[in-house]
């Protein structure tokens, strides 16, 4: 058992809520704990939201700047979700975050209650008096699905937060006072730096309505948030801080003075304070709006979905959604961390992509253009170098209307892009160009494929063969006329190969579909390049120069530098999703191929050869098989092609142990956007994705001893494990609606159909 479980338990009693190990309560909310996975590396947010809601409530831990003096900051890196468990003092509440993600933006919108003197700086961790933030304790803090409660003690506060879709609400419990405070930073944000505020804009309409919106320039270079403010008082007094440096040229707004109760206010950098008379105990609630659009429509939408000062209501509105979700699936554990495991997957799986369009349909294009939404809901963030492993295929078996919407969502991506491609990371209007691969192209194809996306599939192919085509981006025209991506021109140029390989296989695999074969032969041939790149000398892939020569210097176990992005040539050799079998044989065969395996599992990898890698920490390793980092997660089953497929049930199992726990650092890694949840929830049911394209899943351990999911259409599927235990891990046989399998895999459109897969599990292999 993870270590911080035994923290978590003292810390969090409030949260500890007695179970069995059968969920059958239809408040399945309880067993949801947003804490889980918020581990040193900071990545998940334990704040409200309602499923894939555009506002994110969470509070933020600390305002390190993302670079000082122009140097970058390492321990940025740490509050990518803006909260950090081990953090004595909470800074505010800002209303947009990325669950999970190795790179970050968003924290917009920060307030923060207070009493006393104003204060408009935060101030730091270790002199909280300085500022505006607060010391606080985890036993009075509550994290729930769409609720998130704690004392601020330095103000003696109770704060209390809860969302609809695109509406932040806030209850603060005030002491008696004549100097209560809603401080609204509109100048703190994540990953923050000098210069990120391109402009703000604030209007104040009456004593309890403000508008306006915040121009950013980082991970995406041009985002406007929109925003309307309600509050539940008015406010007796306001007032504003510009915190702009060396403005040469102010204008004649200097006639005024913009600090004390000016109605509209612009600048670069500005911190406003709303002012209260309050009696002790008094509630001074606050709504937030968020538009991708304009101001008018944060409005709209906080008028339409949120009418009304109903906390509780809006509370238990969340809760509702929250439980449809969770609803669709009926388990039965063998213990109650699992339980609460694989419920908090779930709702990890449940938080990106976000919606990204107002309630009359309307949002802000890749062009900059206003577009509306006909037929489907728009969404933002896809992090689709991790997500296009499991997270999608997910969706796909339990949510296929949300999923056939992202595709579409991708889609209209594609017809605003001045490169005609699809997206590579895309987030709130901008393309981040983040990680490498096309992996837009997989889910669209997988979507496809498996009847999901209803929409002009020969549209997606060509989308897809243009994304392929874009010779200037991360080395695809190299790597279309050499048949690789040369090291001497790109620093992860390994991956890239391997990664444009699989997806080109996905376009293959949809040309076939659509009786395209002069499309379906071009990249099929595409498909083999993996193999340019392997090195039968070392038995490994390695990187290779524009004149064709493997690099001399060459470290198999190094994650950095040597050709790869978030991974050494031990995991990513194993990269070939969609030729396996002849990644076995060009490897060696069946025996050595296994040998490989085991020797990925019980290798040591020490620190020295991940210490640069920030993405891979220890947590996240087994021997040299790095889970917390997406382009392994594939790889236990790949033992389902040797001659010991119960080693695959034997690895799945122990990674399921090892890397899932309950509590502060219960993920081994970034769970990036929901894909580490996704791959626990198909292999908790006993199946997975290998290579999404292909519409088969490959078949592992369960771990449920039952489950019931229910399906689109009011079908179901029914998981059966019969003699589960701890001590059972093995496999002895499978049968589909009583009909034994005998190949390790199952089809998606059986699954998708309904019926019941039965495991025999037994204590010892089936060699």
């Amino acid at each position: 058992m993870n270590r911080n479980y035994i923290k978590l338990a003292k810390c969090f009693a409030l949260l500890m809520i007695p179970m069995l190990g059968n969920a059958q309560d239809s408040n399945l909310s309880q067993y949801v704990k947003p804490l889980i996975g918020t581990a040193k590396m900071g990545h998940t947010f334990p704040g409200a939201t309602v499923p894939f809601g555009s506002v994110q409530l969470s509070p933020e831990t600390d305002t390190i700047p993302y670079a000082v003096n122009g140097v970058y900051t390492g321990d940025v890196y740490k509050y990518c979700a803006g909260y950090q468990y081990d953090d004595p003092t909470i800074v505010g509440f800002s209303h947009t975050h990325f669950s999970g993600t190795g790179h970050s933006d968003l924290g917009d919108i920060l307030i923060m209650p207070t009493q006393g003197k104003v204060q408009l700086n935060p101030g730091t961790a270790d002199r909280p008096q300085d500022g505006y933030r607060s010391p606080y304790s985890h036993a009075n803090e509550v994290a729930e699905a769409n609720y998130y409660k704690v004392k601020l003690d330095k103000h003696n506060i109770l704060a209390e937060l809860t969302t609809s879709t695109r509406v932040g609400v806030h209850r603060y419990t005030f002491p008696a006072s004549d100097q209560s405070h809603l401080i609204l930073d509109l100048t703190s944000g994540i990953y923050n730096y000098e210069g990120k505020n391109v402009w703000t804009f604030v209007r104040v309409l009456n004593d309890s309505t403000i508008t306006g919106y915040r121009q950013t320039n980082g991970w995406a270079r041009t985002r406007t948030v929109y925003f309307a403010i309600k509050t539940s008082k008015a406010f007796k007094n306001y007032g504003a801080k510009y915190m702009d440096k060396n403005v040469q040229y102010k204008g004649f707004w200097r006639k005024f003075n913009q600090e004390d109760n000016f109605p509209e206010l612009a600048a670069h950098n500005i911190k406003m304070h709303l002012d209260f008379d309050t009696k002790e105990g008094e509630q001074v609630m606050m709504k937030v709006a968020l538009s991708p659009v304009s101001m008018k429509n944060a409005l709209e939408n906080m008028q339409a979905e949120t009418p009304n000062w109903d906390f509780e209501a809006i509370v238990g509105n969340g809760k509702s959604d929250w439980n449809r979700e969770l609803e669709k699936f009926k388990v039965d554990m063998l213990n109650k961390e699992d339980l609460v495991n694989f419920y908090t997957s779930v709702y990890h799986a449940n938080l990106m992509p976000t919606v990204y369009m107002d309630l009359n349909g309307e949002y802000k294009g890749l062009d900059q253009e206003i577009h509306k939404a006909e037929g489907f809901t728009n969404y933002t963030s896809f992090s689709l170098w991790d997500t296009f492993r499991a997270f999608h295929p997910w969706l796909n078996l339990v949510d296929p209307k949300r999923n056939a919407d992202m595709v579409s969502s991708m889609m209209a991506h594609h017809d605003q892009s001045v490169l005609n491609m699809l997206p590579i990371w895309s987030h709130y209007a901008n393309e981040n160009w983040c990680m490498s691969g096309y992996h837009s192209v997989s889910v669209v194809v997988d979507a496809i494929l498996k009847g999901v996306y209803k929409g002009d599939a020969e549209a997606a192919l060509n989308a897809c063969v243009q994304t392929a085509s874009v010779r200037r981006y991360e080395g695809i025209g190299d790597y279309m006329d050499l048949g690789y991506v040369p090291d001497d021109k790109n620093g992860t140029s390994v991956s890239n190969t391997l990664e444009y390989a699989y997806d080109d296989w996905c376009i293959a695999q949809l040309a076939e579909k659509l009786g395209k074969t002069e499309i379906a032969n071009e990249f099929n041939k595409r498909a083999q390049n993996w193999k340019n790149l392997y090195d039968k000398r070392i038995g490994f892939m390695r990187p290779k120069d524009s004149k064709g020569n493997f690099r001399e210097k060459f470290d198999v176990l190094d994650t950095h530098g040597q050709g790869f992005i978030e991974g050494n040539t031990w995991n990513y050799s194993l990269y070939v999703p969609h030729q396996p079998v002849e990644l076995m044989e060009t490897m060696g065969g069946q025996k050595r191929f296994e040998t490989y395996l085991d020797s990925l599992f019980t290798m040591h990898l020490p620190d020295k050869y991940f210490e640069n890698t920030e993405d891979i920490t220890r947590e996240g390793i087994i021997g040299n098989y790095v889970h917390g980092n997406e382009p392994s997660h594939h790889v236990a089953y790949l033992y389902n092609i040797t001659k010991s497929p119960w080693k695959a049930q034997e690895r799945i199992r122990q990674i399921i142990r090892n890397q899932y726990h309950n509590g502060p650092a219960g993920l081994g890694g970034n769970d990036d956007c929901g894909q580490m949840s996704a791959w626990y929830l198909f292999s908790s049911l006993g199946f997975y994705p290998v290579a999404p394209g292909d519409p088969h899943y490959w078949l592992g351990s369960p771990l449920v001893k039952s489950a019931e999911v229910k399906l689109e259409g009011g079908k179901l599927l029914k998981v059966l494990a019969k003699n589960q235990s701890e001590k059972n891990v093995y496999v002895s046989k499978v049968f589909w609606n009583g009909k034994e399998l005998k190949d390790f895999k199952i089809s998606h459109a059986d699954l998708s159909n309904g019926g019941e897969l039965q495991f025999v599990m037994a204590s010892k292999p089936k060699k």
